[in-house]
């Protein structure tokens, strides 16, 4: 799901033009678009290392803090009420998330 909507933002300017754009095209973005995605789970399943995956979850981690922060910013200036349901929405999903996968075992 989370490819899909990325999809959507490689493909949507696509969408206003005059005339429709080639398979082949659309193929090459596809591949320029997930094939990192592809490379990336090919060498992370042949690669494993603790030290490794950590640097890259604190990676991810701290790109996706500094996003939220980013957005907190721009919502601060617009309708704070609903900013503030938006993240206790948000956080009460994650955490339910985490209580599901705990309790599943996994």
């Amino acid at each position: 799901l989370h490819n899909a909507t990325e999809g959507f933002g490689i493909t949507a300017p696509l969408a206003g033009g005059d005339e429709r754009p080639s398979w082949l095209f659309l193929l090459t973005m596809g591949l320029i678009g997930g094939g990192p995605t592809f490379a990336g789970t090919l060498i992370g399943h042949s690669v494993t290392s603790a030290p490794v995956s950590v640097a890259f979850l604190t990676l991810a981690a701290g790109s996706i803090l500094y996003v939220v922060v980013q957005l907190i910013g721009v919502g601060l200036k617009g309708r704070k009420e609903l900013l503030g349901w938006g993240l206790m929405i948000g956080l009460t999903a994650g955490f339910a998330t985490d209580l599901i996968i705990s309790a599943a075992g996994v």
